[in-house]
């Protein structure tokens, strides 16, 4: 049998060429897709996380301690880690401060042991805010994951308190507010004497009974915390009985708008007996009745008898 032999080079083979790989594209899964939804970063996110691991493993561990009797111990030891983790007092934001200094505040917030979130006390904060005059109420709060927010809501000054030399503002119940120097005074009613500044709510209460004479009082003296002693802009003084001083000083604002009394010369009113009005001028160191007819139409107004005072009308 004959064999056909070929001459020449053997045919080549060609190289088997890889298959190409396809790239897989990722299709975003539904949890992908509610993360992409949600009104925060991832980075924020991830904290929030953090904080939620990190809360049910200290929770474990206080569990954990409190067999062994150390759960404080514990606790402070978690909540250091999670302030590390991030969660830590670096911004505080203070509103509502209008007249009070708002460094009083951020010293306030910022006094605290650790500056772990956990570990800030709110209701500690708070409780020191309020021992501060000017503040009738606040509240404290985290907003997470790094700042504390405190909202003040402040006293308005009502009045001025002056005691020894002392002006301080105090508000509509007589609490005070801060101290003024006598060039800073504001147009405020003045109150003076010890614990004169708790019977600021009675004395508005004895100016609404007579309120013709409200813009002519200057000043109001708390007498032996018993009484009152008003001082007009005129410069004349009301001495006004411990009971019932609200009925004397209409009785005084009817004499007055029958016949001027303020601003005539006088210089103190005494009220203190129900049947009569005492007057005394500037140099006399004796008081006397102005029902007292031997005084002149140039020393005084004409006389107001005792009827006078009864009804008061003109006698």
């Amino acid at each position: 049998m004959n064999k056909t032999i070929r001459r020449g080079p053997a045919p080549q083979r060609r190289a088997v060429q890889p298959k190409r790989r396809v790239p897989k594209v990722h299709k975003p899964s539904t949890i992908d897709k509610a993360i992409a939804l949600l009104p925060i970063s991832e980075q924020a996110l991830r904290r929030i996380t953090t904080w939620s691991i990190l809360a049910v493993i200290g929770a474990s561990a206080l569990g954990i301690a409190s067999l062994f009797g150390v759960p404080q111990a514990a606790g402070v030891a978690v909540a250091e880690e999670i302030g590390r983790a991030g969660f830590r007092v670096r911004g505080i934001e203070v509103t509502g401060v209008k007249r009070m200094n708002p460094m009083t505040v951020y010293a306030v917030v910022l006094d605290q042991q650790s500056r772990a979130m956990p570990l800030v006390d709110l209701a500690a904060v708070r409780a020191k805010l309020l021992k501060y005059g000017w503040i009738a109420d606040a509240q404290v709060s985290r907003r997470l994951p790094d700042k504390l927010v405190v909202h003040i809501i402040e006293r308005e000054p009502a009045a001025v308190w002056q005691d020894k030399g002392q002006l301080t503002l105090i508000d509509a119940n007589g609490e005070p507010l801060q101290q003024i120097a006598a060039d800073q005074l504001p147009e405020l009613p003045r109150v003076i004497g010890e614990g004169a500044n708790w019977q600021a709510p009675a004395y508005r209460t004895l100016l609404d009974a007579a309120p013709a004479l409200r813009p002519l009082v200057k000043a109001a003296t708390w007498v032996g915390n018993r009484r009152w002693d008003l001082v007009f802009q005129t410069g004349e003084t009301l001495v006004l009985p411990e009971e019932e001083p609200a009925k004397a000083l209409v009785k005084f604002a009817e004499l007055d708008g029958a016949r001027p009394l303020l601003g005539k010369g006088w210089l103190r009113f005494d009220m203190r007996d129900p049947t009569r009005l005492v007057v005394r001028k500037p140099g006399q160191q004796s008081q006397r009745a102005i029902t007292d007819t031997t005084a002149t139409e140039a020393e005084t107004p004409p006389p107001i008898t005792r009827s006078a005072m009864a009804s008061g009308r003109q006698g």
